[in-house]
């Protein structure tokens, strides 16, 4: 009973929250509305929803760009005659009402990749930092095992013990002659 007043009470706070103009039932067109204001819908859209989106692969948008001036409808008047009477700049204004940037501009490069690799190249140079202060500071020394004289008697072991002689590194190693076969 109280979820069904609270769904009543939201429901007329929004009814009462609607444009005059707009269908009752339709919760887009009262976004689409509020937020185009007075631009012209001239098409379908790429998504079908009224808005404005530079896209290369949907060159034409549902709405203008930019809301009419009397500048604007001026010109389209003079637009609806004959198209060699207006000037190269009324065409380019006429042209920047409905769009706001050309194909080339949409296509051309922002330059954001050089930030994303800068940061990239921040992130590295930092790591390799931690990496040498650790083994500076952190780690210990290398035990002396790793030493060449330590590695040539555990080779030598490894060859008197005969370890894995069949497939093993000493099946390299000539019993008879005393040296590592060819």
């Amino acid at each position: 009973m109280a979820l069904r007043l609270i769904n009543s009470a939201v429901l007329r706070q929004l009814a009462s929250q609607l444009p005059k103009s707009a269908q009752v039932g339709s919760v887009a067109a009262v976004h689409t509305l509020d937020k185009i204001g007075k631009r012209e819908i001239v098409g379908y859209g790429w998504n079908g929803t009224a808005c404005y989106a530079d896209r290369v692969d949907y060159p034409l948008p549902a709405v203008r760009f930019r809301e009419p001036t009397n500048e604007i409808n001026a010109l389209r008047a003079k637009e609806q005659g004959d198209w060699k009477k207006l000037s190269a700049q009324e065409i380019k204004a006429l042209y920047r009402a409905s769009f706001c940037q050309t194909i080339a501009e949409v296509q051309a490069g922002s330059g954001e990749w050089k930030l994303h690799l800068g940061i990239a190249l921040l992130f590295s140079a930092a790591a390799i930092w931690v990496a040498v202060l650790m083994n500076l500071f952190v780690y210990d020394e290398l035990p002396v095992t790793f030493d060449e004289e330590h590695q040539k008697a555990q080779l030598q072991r490894i060859i008197d013990l005969e370890m894995n002689p069949v497939t093993g590194l000493t099946s390299k190693w000539d019993y008879e002659n005393k040296k590592w076969k060819n």
